[in-house]
């Protein structure tokens, strides 16, 4: 709560060397202290400190850049780190340490950026070790790399502002004129107070394809020309569509990115190659340690950091029997072998910090980019116009020469040349001045009339020039021409690989699973039970929803894997013992919203197997039957989803299971029926595959459905055969058709 302040306050006494009033408890308002004290700070740090601009630097790495730069290291030779840390001060004021760790976070030593801004020489240290130190500054050298050309393309074109430096000896750019995204192109996080920053970085050609694409149609989809971000660890991005276009439409989200590794058999160990940006060497190897001492991992033998000249590399050496890929498996869930980045797009436009999306960002960068054009545009037209102006006045002086040599002859006093001039020509004082200070030698045609052709071509050029002034599609054109030259001169491949949640292996620990008999119920509307058979004598009939109706009853074991194939073409793994024991008095649990399915997708069979032995038949509306091997569906990882488990060239009719040949019957919407025996249809190696046309039918029919056949169903079964395929079938015979009433 606020106090008034006491009397206190009143300014205090000297007394023999001791001031009067000294300890005694001053009370202020909070809210005063606040916006007097702290509110000042908070803002420095937002605006000076922590938060990037729109030319994606913070000041203390303008303030250093710009430092080399003057220092003619863009073209010249590497100096010493200590000399750039020292000349840095004349800018940034706080200290050599602090100027020189953000120079080695700015190297192509430290490998923090995918595009670094310092050519270094000497050991700068690693980002993905948290041990490795880098050298002393007067150990190393360093020099601007070639990239930081395009930071200070025009700079002395008064394309940005100026301000002077804290002791008001020099001049800074509060801004660089990067002629590309570099804001989007390297990583870049700061802590302020009350916010952050936290920018991943994303390709150099892809950023400048986008940039050109959202110039060139506002509308455009990002996520065409930028798929995901980049980093120069080299890992894995897992692609996940939906929380990218999240951040690229508001700036904030987080994304998953796992270690890249390599197998080497010969040497019976796993070869870590690329690892998160978040981590470190350092603690991925203390977490393995961990695991294996506490028992979790039993299938290392050793682990060590082998990083060297080659690049960052962990090996982890293997038992005899281990299986690397599903070893990985378990270490990305208990390591930082598999990591999320955090994004908050927290940039400071116009002094103000503001959070955006990729199109915001980029369309500020843009607008931010024209005003660089424009003004380096006019800076150049002003200098040619001066140009011109001068060139006047001296093709004025080459109509008489003799006359202009005659006034200066005869002026009397210095002084009095330059209006001598003026008055003998009529030209103004800034082209009298320029004419007086022609040295002696230039004065012959031959030299003037030189510098007179340039008139005509220099009236052309400012033309151009207003003409550019004029138009915002050309200012955008030369933009886009310079992105174009930027993505062509330093573009480069992707180092992260991109990697689709239905590709990756969701291997679960192995664990001890209760085997006990069980019979599984699946209902036609998706529910599904797990129940024993002591619960099931003693229960009476089964709960269904009204409408409902089993689908498949299967006598199995609690270890038993279950295949659930859905309406779009997916099927989705689990197993007995994920689902707990019920009874026949209770619906079951609903199957689309057990094993997390998309939005209308339904579950339209169910596949009991333990051994993945076994055929599948897909029947089609369009009559047409795929025979698969149940093998196709098992994966050595315990994958939860996958795509494509059956061709979508036509509606689904039905699916059969069968433990090995046997015969099916396929019935017709017209009510015909077709006996067929499934050893004549040859077992396809595609899960896709559309198999082979079985059914005959009339336009307008379609196949409804597939069955095992059961002795007795049909008197005369050879009335439903054919000894060709594709065959129509047969209506069902009178003492057939009760019979068929029992057919699901």
């Amino acid at each position: 709560m606020a106090r008034r302040k006491k009397e206190a306050r009143t300014p205090q006494k000297k007394v023999k060397g001791v001031i009067k009033g000294a300890g005694v408890v001053v009370e202020q308002e909070i809210p005063s202290t606040l916006e007097e004290n702290y509110m000042p700070y908070a803002m420095s740090v937002i605006l000076s400190r922590a938060i990037p601009e729109i030319d994606g630097f913070k000041p203390s790495h303008r303030k250093l850049l710009y430092t080399m730069y003057k220092m003619g290291l863009l073209t010249g030779a590497r100096t010493k780190s200590a000399n750039i840390v020292g000349q840095t001060m004349k800018l940034n004021p706080h200290g050599d340490a602090a100027i020189y760790d953000t120079m080695v976070r700015l190297s192509r030593g430290y490998e923090a950026l995918l595009h670094p801004y310092v050519d270094s020489k000497g050991n700068f240290g690693k980002f993905y070790s948290r041990d490795m130190a880098w050298a002393a500054s007067r150990y190393t050298e360093a020099k601007l790399d070639p990239i930081c050309g395009e930071l200070f393309r025009d700079i002395d074109k008064d394309t940005v502002d100026f301000v002077d430096n804290y002791d008001n000896t020099m001049k800074e750019p509060t801004l660089l004129p990067a002629s590309y995204p570099s804001v989007l192109v390297n990583a870049n996080t700061g802590i302020a107070v009350g916010m952050a920053s936290s920018i991943c970085s994303f390709n150099l050609r892809e950023i400048c394809e986008t940039t050109i694409a959202l110039i060139k149609n506002p509308e455009h989809n990002i996520s065409e020309t930028l798929p995901a971000p980049d980093f120069s660890g080299g890992a894995q991005i897992i692609y996940d569509k939906a929380a990218l276009d999240n951040i690229y439409k508001t700036g904030r989200g987080s994304f998953k990115l796992r270690s890249r590794y390599s197998y080497d058999k010969s040497a019976n160990c796993i070869d870590v190659l690329g690892i998160p940006p978040t981590t470190t060497c350092e603690v991925i190897i203390e977490k393995i340690v961990e695991l294996v001492k506490s028992g979790k991992i039993k299938e290392i033998s050793d682990v060590r950091d082998e990083t060297g000249i080659d690049g960052l590399k962990i090996t982890i050496d293997l038992k005899r029997g281990a299986d690397p890929d599903r070893l990985m498996q378990r270490l990305y869930k208990l390591t930082t072998l598999e990591d999320s980045f955090s994004c908050n797009f927290n940039v400071l436009v116009g002094g103000a910090p503001r959070v955006m999306g990729v199109r915001e960002l980029l369309t500020e960068w843009t607008a931010f980019r024209v005003e660089c054009v424009r003004r380096r545009t006019y800076f150049e037209l002003h200098k040619k116009q001066d140009k011109l102006h001068l060139l006047k006045g001296l093709e004025l002086i080459l109509l008489d020469i003799d006359k202009a040599v005659k006034i200066v002859r005869e002026t009397e006093e210095e002084s009095e040349v330059v209006p001598n001039l003026m008055i003998g020509f009529g030209i103004d004082e800034i082209q009298a001045e320029y004419v007086a200070e022609i040295k002696l030698r230039h004065l012959n045609r031959e030299y003037i009339l030189k510098r007179t052709d340039e008139i005509d071509k220099l009236e052309s050029e400012i033309a151009e020039l207003e003409s550019i002034l004029q138009s915002k599609t050309k200012v955008k054109n030369i933009i886009v021409k310079e992105l174009k030259e930027v993505a062509e001169k330093y573009g480069q491949p992707r180092r992260c690989m991109l990697i689709y949640p239905d590709e990756i292996a969701d291997d679960e620990p192995a664990e001890e699973i209760p085997d006990y008999p069980v019979t599984l119920f699946f209902t036609r509307d998706g529910y599904f039970k797990k129940i024993t058979p002591q619960s099931l004598r003693m229960s009476g009939e089964q709960k269904l929803k009204d409408g409902d109706a089993i689908l498949r009853e299967v006598e199995t074991t609690n270890a038993a894997e279950l295949l659930f194939f859905t309406n779009q073409c997916r099927v989705y793994k689990a197993r007995a013992c994920d689902f707990s024991d019920t009874k026949a008095s209770v619906l079951g649990e609903y199957i689309p919203a057990k094993l997390q399915m998309e939005e209308g997708e339904q579950a339209v069979d169910m596949v009991v197997t333990k051994d993945y032995k076994g055929i599948l038949l897909f029947a089609f509306e369009n009559g047409k039957v795929a025979k698969l091997g149940l093998e196709l569906y098992e994966t050595k990882t315990n994958r939860k989803r996958l795509t494509s488990a059956y061709s979508d060239k036509s509606p689904l009719a039905g699916i059969l299971y069968l433990p090995e040949d046997n015969q099916a019957v396929l019935t017709a919407s017209s009510g015909r029926m077709l006996l067929i025996d499934t050893s004549a249809l040859n077992v396809k190696s595609t899960r896709s595959t559309q198999g082979v046309s079985v059914m005959r039918l009339k336009k307008g029919q379609r196949v409804m459905k597939i069955e095992k056949y059961r002795e007795g169903i049909f008197e005369k079964p050879s009335r439903y055969r054919s000894k060709t395929l594709p065959a129509l079938g047969a209506f069902p015979a009178e003492e057939d058709s009760g019979e068929q009433l029992k057919l699901i």
